[in-house]
């Protein structure tokens, strides 16, 4: 099986693997506890966490190791709301955030928050002017996620961050679709909390991390917690925090590299995509707003789900959108957000590429892709 679903999540790294079990034998103590093996774990703890600060560009006591994105989320959006409720109980986000800011988002809808969800542009960033018309006094958080899952489109944080600033309001960005694959030290000093995962950098599963302002003074959402200074609640797992940390170092240890990388991989992909060019829409940001390893595309009158399913078995991974989602044979909520109609949406595909690609893995999945299309739209192509 050929994989191109590495924005779901990726295969763990060898060191990063032996890192997982090194940590397992020799740092399995309980980091709160007061004797020596707890000692280690937490020395161990606390130098990966000082490593991801750094990484990130911020001051590592503020940052707290969670079970994944989905918690990281979870643990923003209840946290800066608790920190900003005297500003008021309305929320914003995005039509195409994650589905765990979204169900988040809808539960505390349900308890009497006013929400509101802004549209993308057709380049699939947030539409600046519908937020812009959205704010009110009452709004206390706006959710955004740095890069797109679906298309790659990286949003225009700075732009947000601005309107945040002039009208209170605090942001929260989801980032685990750009932590290991951009440098976040520009993005980060705009936010007040963002989350990362693990499994999207060839870290461990189950792992993640969660930044918040230490200008912020909230009440962590379970009370009397011992870890994660109270943000949390359960033992960390410090051997896949290690995992974590060291596949996390060596995304960033040629970054450049990578991206030029998947760059050629992308431009490649398209070339070879040139003979059904007619069947084929790729939702192509612009360079400056353009994610180097993501690829949407919409094919003629071909439901993504048959493509996918099609292509799982003639030996190809990839996926109809986002992963927390996809089981669900939902449209591309993307899409959607663009103002595409369902019947469009739901021809959408996603290919991602990984680090261990080649030119040649690209055009192989082009040529099936191709051969596919031709077979289903019965045409000869010359």
């Amino acid at each position: 099986m050929k994989y191109f679903d590495y924005a779901a999540t990726c295969p763990i790294d060898e060191e990063a693997l032996d890192a997982y079990v090194k940590a397992s034998k020799e740092y399995f103590g309980n980091t709160s506890s007061l004797h020596d093996v707890g000692g280690k774990a937490l020395t161990l703890l606390d130098q990966c966490r000082e490593t991801i600060g750094k990484l990130t560009g911020v001051n590592s006591k503020d940052l707290f190791f969670t079970s994944g994105g989905t918690e990281s989320n979870f643990l923003a959006i209840h946290a800066l709301l608790d920190a900003n409720r005297e500003k008021g109980n309305h929320i914003i986000l995005s039509q195409s955030e994650h589905s765990s800011v979204q169900n988040t988002v809808k539960k505390l809808e349900e308890q009497g928050y006013r929400v509101s969800r802004i549209p993308l542009t057709s380049e699939g960033t947030i539409d600046l002017d519908i937020l812009q018309g959205e704010i009110s006094q009452e709004t206390a958080l706006l959710s955004i996620h740095h890069v797109n899952p679906e298309i790659g489109t990286i949003q225009p944080i700075e732009e947000i961050s601005e309107l945040c600033k002039k009208y209170g309001i605090l942001l929260h960005s989801d980032c685990v679709q750009s932590f290991g694959k951009m440098d976040l030290k520009q993005v980060t000093p705009l936010l007040d909390s963002f989350s990362l995962s693990s499994h999207k950098v060839y870290g461990p599963k189950g792992c993640g991390a969660l930044y918040i302002h230490p200008s912020l003074t909230y009440q962590p959402y379970l009370p009397d917690v011992a870890h994660e200074k109270g943000i949390r609640a359960g033992t960390v797992n410090v051997p896949a925090v290690a995992g974590f940390t060291v596949a996390a170092q060596k995304m960033y240890q040629d970054l450049e590299g990578q991206q030029n990388h998947q760059r050629t991989l992308v431009e490649a992909f398209y070339s070879a995509l040139e003979p059904v060019k007619g069947y084929v829409e790729i939702f192509r940001p612009s360079s400056e707003r353009g994610f180097s390893s993501i690829v949407g595309l919409c094919v003629k009158e071909v439901e993504g789900q048959w493509l996918m399913l099609e292509g799982n078995r003639k030996g190809y991974a990839f996926s109809t959108g986002s992963a927390c989602a996809s089981g669900q044979q939902e449209p591309s909520k993307t899409l959607i957000a663009m103002g595409y109609p369902k019947d469009k949406a739901k021809t959408f595909i996603r290919i991602s590429f990984g680090n261990g690609h080649s030119i040649q893995d690209v055009k192989d999945l082009a040529q099936y892709l191709i051969q596919t299309i031709e077979g289903r739209h019965q045409v000869v192509l010359q």
